[in-house]
């Protein structure tokens, strides 16, 4: 049997340092939002991150239903930036730069936020958990995001915008 090299071509360009560090972060996102249900009974998405911590100084009720889940929902947050942190310093050498302008940083978060609420929930919510369970909603919305994003980049590329 001969085994086409193209594939190990692509995932080389693709994954030029390995997959091991995905494979492993997967898991360990994996077994992070298992142990969030498996404690509180809820599904581990991000996007409702803000409306949770508003809760802390507003007494909307949009904002109050989040109550009894917003200090897992901090800490879940916390450890996402501080895990990107401790990330960049030990295996890339000293703090996350980018060449990206930061009015598209912005314009960029801005973008994210709406699609966030336009799609009643985030890339982890719906990404991990949602097709974790086999949601059709989130499959579908999944596949939405990653339609979108590809659009976006080749558009993006074939325009040659630079950072």
């Amino acid at each position: 049997m001969v085994i086409d090299p193209l594939p190990l071509q692509v995932a080389a360009e693709l994954f030029p340092n390995g997959i091991s560090r995905y494979a492993i972060g997967g898991l360990l996102v994996g077994l992070g939002v298992t142990v969030i249900y498996l404690g509180t009974g809820i599904s581990a998405g991000a996007s409702t991150f803000l409306e949770s911590t508003l809760s802390y100084v507003s007494d909307q009720s949009r904002f109050q239903q989040y109550v009894t889940s917003r200090d897992w929902r901090l800490v879940f947050t916390l450890g996402i930036v501080l895990g990107a942190a401790v990330y960049a310093v030990v295996y890339q050498g000293g703090a996350w730069t980018t060449d990206v302008q930061p009015w598209r940083l912005l314009v960029g978060g801005v973008f994210v936020g709406i699609g966030t609420r336009v799609g009643k929930g985030c890339t982890s919510g719906h990404g991990v958990c949602g097709v974790g369970s086999a949601s059709k909603t989130s499959i579908v919305g999944v596949l939405a995001f990653l339609t979108v994003a590809i659009v976006t980049a080749q558009v993006v590329a074939a325009l040659g915008v630079s950072p």
